[in-house]
């Protein structure tokens, strides 16, 4: 799955309506709601304020509303944008502005799944992939040279602490967990084992 790199909204005017889509990363329904009506209180004198959001590690979680729209010409398009690119974990409000030509339903689903679609290129994507925690510890005398050969390597390190040996927390995708190990038994000299943490998930550019 994947996500907004960062919160942004983008406009679309179609024949003289004006589609305002806002995106923002949530975590439960309760944030994408609050989100919706901040959305509404800022636009206050707009027509419709249309609504699309996924949640969940699997997107298993996924609404929408066509706020007035007729059935199905407003939150389902958006829905589908967001299905179509794998995004989870955001809420899209698209806010019109009505500009005095109907657009008929056709129209309507084309201006809605497109002002989604404008907004995340707008904002771009990040890649959401399982990985593994992974605590390994070392001396000082070597400590400096494996923080550089983690980093050279690709591995990507979430924190290191300082105690009486040097203790790195790295996140290694799952399917790379037994090469991690052969690859630090190589870069340490045999000297340093790796330690299985829990089960995560890390964002990396799309």
């Amino acid at each position: 799955m994947r996500t907004i790199k960062q919160p942004g909204e983008h406009e679309l005017e179609v024949k003289k309506s004006r589609f305002l889509c806002a995106l923002a990363r949530v975590t439960d329904e309760a944030e994408a709601r609050e989100f919706i009506q901040q959305r509404r209180k800022l636009h206050h004198d707009a027509r419709h304020h249309c609504s699309a959001f996924v949640l969940g590690d699997l997107g298993e979680v996924q609404k929408s509303s066509d706020d007035g729209e007729p059935a199905g010409t407003a939150g389902v398009p958006m829905l589908e944008v967001l299905r179509h690119n794998e995004i989870t974990n955001a809420v899209a409000v698209v806010t019109r502005y009505f500009g005095g030509v109907l657009l008929g339903a056709g129209g309507l689903v084309r201006a809605y799944g497109g002002a989604v679609s404008a907004a995340l290129d707008h904002v771009g994507l990040l890649e959401r992939r399982p990985v593994r925690t992974v605590t390994t510890s070392v001396d000082y005398l070597i400590a400096g040279k494996l923080d550089n050969d983690l980093r050279s390597a690709g591995y990507q390190v979430v924190d290191t602490e300082y105690q009486d040996v040097v203790r790195f927390h790295i996140n290694v995708p799952v399917s790379e967990v037994d090469a991690f190990r052969t690859w630090l038994a190589e870069a340490t000299g045999g000297t340093a084992e790796a330690t299985l943490g829990g089960l995560t998930h890390a964002e990396v550019p799309a």
